[in-house]
């Protein structure tokens, strides 16, 4: 699996647009191509990136199941049957490819669905250099063993003390549940002023995060996202952007 990136944190903190940034910065700094995998169920990681998804994980695990159940195949486990569906997911761009977990409807255990999901995660990833897993709120992806471990946790907070209380928290069970990484970062995100500085400086040392980076509030994303337009067509010149930018190749040179 390639350098992974799992970016995580409350519901609303902006992770998603935090996860699309990323995706695009390692796409302007040369790191591509990217996967980029949404396990959000409720996330828009595609119109973030300007893509459309057809069919998500979740959808083709029905229909696998529903395939399998009428025995309509013959000659193909289930096991392959599945890898085949969620390759089929896929959804090609240029510079990148996109993978959406979407929701784990209908009945039976998904335990096994999710054993296979994680092999064809980390097979598919095995052709990226560079991997970004958008997550849902909390950390139960990351629990489940979809990836067994990543190389930068990212913990993305509103820029509020509750929001540096919900990143303590999470760095606790980050560690209660016994989740593998080999750096942390904590993102603050849509700061007005310099006001959350001394609180994302507290939080940091309690977490012993590797790198700590304030992001601006900015009118033009906020405009893209309004729109539903693709943070793909924002200018290098954007603050935000330069700072993720910045942000990323400061990881990748340490990384090296």
């Amino acid at each position: 699996m390639g350098y992974t990136i799992a970016v995580t944190g409350k519901g609303g903190c902006g992770k998603t647009t935090i996860s699309g940034l990323m995706v695009s910065g390692l796409i302007r700094n040369g790191m591509s191509p990217v996967l980029a995998v949404d396990a959000d169920p409720n996330s828009c990681l595609d119109s973030v990136l300007g893509v459309t998804v057809q069919k998500s994980v979740g959808t083709v695990r029905e229909e696998a199941r529903k395939i399998a159940s009428a025995n309509e195949v013959t000659g193909v486990s289930k096991r392959e049957l599945l890898e085949l569906k969620i390759s089929e997911s896929l959804v090609e761009a240029e510079d990148f490819d996109l993978v959406a977990m979407g929701r784990s409807e209908g009945p039976g255990c998904y335990c096994y669905a999710n054993n296979v999901l994680g092999a064809v995660i980390r097979e598919i990833s095995d052709n990226y250099p560079y991997v970004v897993i958008d997550n849902e709120a909390g950390l139960e992806n990351l629990s489940r063993r979809i990836v067994k471990s990543v190389d930068l946790l990212v913990l993305v907070a509103e820029p509020s003390m509750n929001g540096m209380r919900t990143v303590s928290r999470l760095y606790d069970l980050a560690g209660e549940m016994e989740i593998q990484y080999g750096a942390l970062a904590v993102i603050a995100n849509r700061v007005r002023g310099d006001g959350i500085s001394e609180m994302v400086s507290e939080v940091a040392r309690k977490t012993k995060a590797d790198y700590t980076l304030m992001v601006p509030m900015n009118d033009e994303i906020a405009g893209y996202g309004e729109k539903g337009m693709s943070l793909r067509g924002l200018p290098a010149g954007n603050t935000v952007v330069r700072e993720v930018d910045r942000f990323i190749r400061t990881v990748m040179k340490k990384g090296e």
